[in-house]
């Protein structure tokens, strides 16, 4: 049997979404679109060649499907509705020969995080967040680096901390910076979160409601389930670095168009070993993906076909085995990407110097 995975992405902005496969659909109006997307069928998107492991020389291949639900309508309509349309999804990548199916962006978020999914399927599912919490660690990391930031002497903020990902994101992170700052909606889940942040080795750990407790932090890793963007330009300090892993964006377009002394990145953008062809253009450089998409194929190198993500719980170990195995095989963090756009060495340096001036008579985006 060939060793063979689907990925299941769907419509984020429907309409340009949309349009990278049917132009002439994408000329319709919104409200068409959805109304088509309830009673369309999943979609056939592209074949994945050339993905090849740098430890054993093993090829893959893999397809994606799109789920036609955009995140919007994935909220509002009866769960019931939506989960058929992910199993429906689901079914199709079964029929093509796959062994394993990763939930891409809202698929993985919506219900109990890809449980009931699983459970109508024949072959394992993962939500691809293990890899994406590893990536997203290795992005800030890199980033606080090159601006220049010490991470022991740094305050990181995240943003949804007692989501599945910011919760072990936060637990990476606690020892190595001096303070954290947790926010999130809910005070129960939070000081549970913090308690666990705690004894992971976090030194000062902040919790709290207000979004505006931002304005405090060097190092911002956001990853909530909202619809809506919600960090605007007037929460982040100068030199602020973000990473934000939400899928729709919790990071306003503004901040990057208002605030030159910040730099906003994605988290989980991969490299993928091998001459990969995606058969299609996701908005990314060639041979790069995201981190989600990055741990189906990295589980299907290592042939080691189980539902290895799924649920609101993501366990350390479980980071820690993911990116042990993507490593292995040879993904790589993939550099920067802002806002569909790669980030060049120009931009940093401009961040790093619009920061200084940002900060009268400061040394750097610590001061």
């Amino acid at each position: 049997m060939t060793d063979a995975f689907a990925f299941i992405i769907h419509p984020i902005d429907t309409r340009r979404d949309i349009s990278r496969k049917y132009p002439t659909l994408g000329k319709m109006p919104t409200w068409l679109l959805n109304l088509l997307s309830i009673i369309y069928p999943p979609v056939f998107i592209s074949e994945i060649k050339g993905i090849r492991s740098q430890e054993t020389g093993r090829e893959i291949q893999g397809w994606f499907l799109a789920c036609p639900l955009s995140p919007g309508l994935m909220l509002s309509l009866p769960p019931s509705l939506v989960y058929r349309k992910i199993v429906q999804t689901g079914r199709a990548a079964e029929r093509l020969g796959a062994r394993i199916l990763g939930l891409g962006a809202f698929t993985s978020v919506v219900g109990d995080g890809g449980i009931t999914i699983a459970q109508q399927l024949t072959i394992p599912v993962t939500t691809g967040d293990s890899l994406t919490i590893a990536m997203a660690v290795r992005a800030i990391e890199e980033a606080a680096r090159r601006l220049h930031v010490p991470l022991n002497q740094a305050t990181l903020a995240v943003v949804g901390a007692y989501g599945a990902i910011g919760r072990v994101a936060a637990q990476l992170l606690a020892p190595k910076v001096q303070q954290m700052i947790l926010i999130g909606r809910d005070p129960q889940r939070l000081a549970s979160a913090a308690n666990d942040v705690r004894r992971a080795g976090g030194h000062q750990v902040n919790q709290t409601g207000d979004i505006s407790q931002l304005a405090q932090a060097h190092l911002v890793i956001t990853v909530t389930s909202a619809v809506d963007t919600i960090i605007r330009p007037e929460h982040l300090r100068p030199g602020a670095i973000v990473c934000d892993v939400a899928r729709p964006r919790d990071v306003s377009r503004q901040v990057i168009e208002q605030r030159p002394d910040v730099l906003v990145i994605e988290g989980g953008m991969v490299e993928v070993p091998g001459p990969v062809d995606f058969g299609f253009d996701f908005g990314f450089p060639p041979k790069m993906a995201y981190a989600c998409m990055a741990e189906t194929m990295a589980l299907t190198l290592e042939q080691r076909y189980q539902s290895f993500t799924l649920g609101k719980e993501i366990q350390l170990s479980q980071v820690l085995a993911i990116d042990k195995i993507a490593e292995r095989h040879g993904f790589r963090l993939g550099g920067f990407r802002s806002f569909e756009r790669a980030v060049t060495e120009a931009e940093i340096a401009h961040v790093i110097a619009n920061s200084q001036l940002s900060l009268p008579g400061a040394a750097g985006p610590l001061a």
